[in-house]
């Protein structure tokens, strides 16, 4: 799992079989200090409530097709729970 931003969502006219209802959300994934790592990415939302600004954990690749409501749909990124709090324990050196 990986933290990430919602940055705003996207609107397909045509899905796949077993995708119908469910949204697509673009995110920007973020490091451990919640600075933006990596491209931004889109995603399934599999929560149902995620919204811009929120900050949420997603996952990839196989976990993520089997975080939607009908399994193994053609998706890669799947949001899968909303954060309400991080706290960061400081490494010792």
């Amino acid at each position: 799992m990986q933290l990430a931003r919602v940055l705003g969502s996207v609107v397909a006219t045509e899905k796949s079989e077993g995708l119908d209802g469910v949204r697509f959300l673009v995110i920007q994934p973020l490091d451990k200090h919640r600075r933006p790592a990596g491209r931004t990415v889109v995603a399934a939302d599999a929560v149902h409530q995620a919204a811009p600004e929120q900050l949420v954990y997603f996952v990839s690749s196989r976990e993520a097709a089997e975080a939607m409501p009908v399994r193994f749909v053609p998706v890669d990124h799947a949001v899968v729970g909303i954060v309400d709090d991080v706290h960061l324990v400081e490494e010792e050196e």
